[in-house]
């Protein structure tokens, strides 16, 4: 049975569980950030971990490579746009891509390293990308775009965008996760693309139409 949430409470269990699962303590994580303090713009969002939204185990470990990644790339979900906005929800979508990719695409973990809802919930896709984000020196080799899965963070949204636009809260969300992950690895709001920008795909659809704004949007908030 889901218990609903806070917003608060799941930024409080995202952090303290992707500390943990880390095996990194939260005061040395502070120790990491607060060099970075005084140019701090962007405010962390709210992101739920792999144990919050209870995904699977990897069926082998991941690989963590020692770089910072140096793009963001942008994709939707192939499945229907739900009219569900709960948190509830989010969960479910983020539980069912793992299962699509580890069990039809035979991959051993969710492909993207993030999920954006329709809702605008965050959640962590596979396992150990959101540790490594607030770090900002490593990142999680991912399986969701072929040729970059070693240099760029991939984050989901929600839904099939071919026709239609995205809910305001999706987008809102998008521009705060791309701000905030542009912040914590130092890469420049320019380097945001789409995944029909390396593979042949529709993928974002018309969110790859509207990459300029996204560029923009994300400058602004970096100030």
């Amino acid at each position: 049975m889901s218990v609903p949430l806070s917003r608060r409470s799941v930024l409080r269990g995202a952090v303290l569980l992707g500390a943990a699962a880390g095996g990194t303590a939260l005061t040395q994580l502070g120790d990491d950030r607060g060099a970075r303090a005084m140019t701090t713009q962007v405010d962390q969002p709210v992101i739920a971990n792999c144990a919050t939204w209870r995904a699977r185990p990897p069926s082998s470990a991941v690989t963590v490579l020692q770089n910072r990644p140096n793009k963001i790339i942008v994709h939707h979900t192939a499945f229907p746009n739900s009219t569900d906005y709960s948190l509830a929800h989010a969960y479910q979508n983020s539980r069912d891509i793992q299962n699509l990719h580890m069990d039809t695409n035979g991959w051993l973990d969710s492909g993207q390293h993030f999920t954006n809802s329709r809702a605008g919930y965050l959640t962590e896709g596979r396992h150990g990308s959101l540790y490594a984000l607030l770090h900002g020196q490593t990142m999680v080799q991912g399986a969701h775009c072929v040729g970059q899965n070693s240099q760029a963070i991939g984050i989901e949204n929600e839904g099939i965008y071919l026709d239609v636009q995205p809910p305001q809260a999706l987008w809102d969300s998008l521009v705060l996760f791309c701000a905030f992950t542009c912040q914590q690895y130092a890469i420049p709001a320019t380097e945001i693309y789409g995944h029909k920008d390396f593979n042949s795909t529709q993928c974002p659809g018309l969110l790859h139409d509207r990459l300029p704004e996204l560029r923009s949007a994300v400058a602004a908030r970096l100030g």
